[in-house]
């Protein structure tokens, strides 16, 4: 019997993600004639893993991808995005300015620290100084006084009022009134080393896994609320449904718009060191 050819796939320790692959960590549909093999890791981590091209397919910020794009392509679904919603800058008091505040962020390659900073400035406000924590201690940062203000992603985005917090701004609000587009935060991509052989069954894969949950809506979110940090499932079940929708089958024409829109407008403002070619995977039309 051959052995099969170990794909190994990088996504985050959250619900969203455990719901996407669901099918494929559990033995649910055949991976033939590839072994898929998981590894868990938080976004800032993968984004620099990525920078080395070491992982076959993994997820990463979408700001991620303008340093990645020699060594990877978009797959076209398994994408995080916010319509009309997004990551939030959080304080433990109202506060109407950046301005001269310590704001923690989960890492200078995620797309809420690129927005971030699109937001600053446009709005004459980039003066602020940055201090990178893990995605789920930021929460805590805010609270106990160590930043002025936090950049949550993630369940976050759900709790932080039961923690007392005040929402500044919400990222993916101020971009659907700049643009009028979607905010394309975390995308998958796969090694271009791999070949369109290859490429095109893997991606396949991961599409019918993403299918799968949708279709079985209860059990992936079951096996998701092992991944749900201090969530319910009522809520984690909207957490879900904010980020794994019909966008995450296939960005579709506002999806792909709205990447190539927003690592433009990160070049634009000298974010972004180079232009960056959107390049997706195409899988055939049933």
């Amino acid at each position: 019997m051959s052995q099969r050819e170990k794909i190994r796939i990088g996504h985050s320790p959250d619900s969203d993600d455990a719901f996407m692959f669901y099918a494929l960590a559990k033995g649910l549909i055949s991976t033939e004639p590839f072994e898929i093999v998981h590894v868990i890791e938080d976004i800032e981590s993968l984004n620099r893993r990525a920078l080395a091209a070491e992982l076959e397919v993994t997820a990463i910020s979408v700001h991620a991808y303008a340093y990645v794009a020699k060594d990877y392509a978009l797959m076209p679904c398994g994408a995080s995005i916010g319509d009309r919603y997004g990551p939030l800058v959080v304080s433990k008091a109202p506060m109407d300015t950046l301005a001269g505040k310590r704001v923690a962020i989960p890492g200078e390659m995620t797309t809420a620290y690129l927005t971030m900073r699109l937001f600053a400035s446009t709005s004459g406000q980039p003066d602020f100084e940055v201090e990178t924590h893990r995605f789920d201690q930021i929460l805590d940062a805010v609270q106990q006084g160590k930043v002025d203000a936090g950049l949550i992603i993630h369940e976050g985005q759900l709790t932080y009022e039961r923690e007392g917090l005040h929402k500044i701004i919400d990222l993916g609000e101020w971009w659907y009134e700049e643009t009028g587009l979607p905010l394309p935060l975390g995308a998958n991509v796969i090694r271009r080393t791999l070949g369109p052989d290859k490429i095109r069954p893997i991606t396949a894969l991961l599409k019918q896994s993403i299918q799968y949950s949708l279709e079985h809506r209860a059990r992936g979110l079951e096996y998701a609320m092992t991944y749900a940090r201090d969530m319910e499932t009522a809520l984690a079940d909207r957490f879900v449904g904010m980020y794994v929708n019909d966008y995450t089958l296939d960005y579709g024409e506002k999806g792909r718009t709205g990447v190539r829109a927003l690592l433009n407008r990160g070049y634009e403002a000298g974010i972004i060191p180079h232009r960056v070619d959107a390049d997706f995977v195409t899988l055939p039309s049933l």
